[in-house]
């Protein structure tokens, strides 16, 4: 997974170099026994671009799902969407959701950007999680020469759906750095 990880910070940061954005996307150290608050920030003035992305990588041919609970984790009695929801609302920041396919040796990797309060909702709704069909149906982001290539479209789309939760549903002290 920190392939896709790796491959994503590096197609924002050249989007950002290339359209000229004030923003620096950079991967936050992973341990082993210490909870990461998300996979990918991104720091900017511009509140468009001010995001969290958690990363999830499924091979497409074994699985027909993201599950929230096979594929999140669940630490301090805390389920991962909720902390990570909870470090969203506290931050400002905007969620994304970023999922890759992986379709087996020969076939080219997929990848798509889902907002943050979609999956938080259906979680929240008691769902067993997203099915391939409802992530394919976000507009795949685009790959020339293996490598992944960031839009602002790809951006806007997601940080324009603001519903993370209403105050009800707020996991209060959940998000412990």
């Amino acid at each position: 997974m920190s392939d896709f990880e790796w491959a994503l910070t590096n197609a924002l940061n050249a989007f950002f170099e290339r359209q000229g954005i004030m923003a620096i996307a950079y991967r936050l150290k992973q341990s082993r026994f210490v909870s990461q608050v998300m996979d990918i920030l991104v720091d900017s003035t511009q509140s468009e671009y001010y995001l969290a992305i958690e990363c999830k990588s499924l091979d497409s041919r074994k699985t027909k799902s993201l599950y929230f609970k096979q594929h999140f984790s669940s630490a301090k009695g805390a389920h991962q969407l909720a902390r990570e929801t909870e470090f969203l609302t506290r931050s400002g920041r905007n969620g994304i959701l970023a999922v890759e396919l992986r379709h087996g040796t020969g076939n080219a990797k997929t990848a798509y950007f889902l907002p943050w309060g979609q999956a938080y909702q259906l979680f929240l709704a008691g769902r067993a999680g997203l099915t391939l069909e409802e992530i394919e149906q976000n507009p795949a982001l685009e790959r020339k020469r293996g490598k992944y290539e960031i839009s602002s479209l790809d951006i806007i789309r997601i940080t324009g759906y603001h519903d993370i939760a209403s105050n009800e549903d707020s996991s209060e002290g959940l998000y412990d750095p």
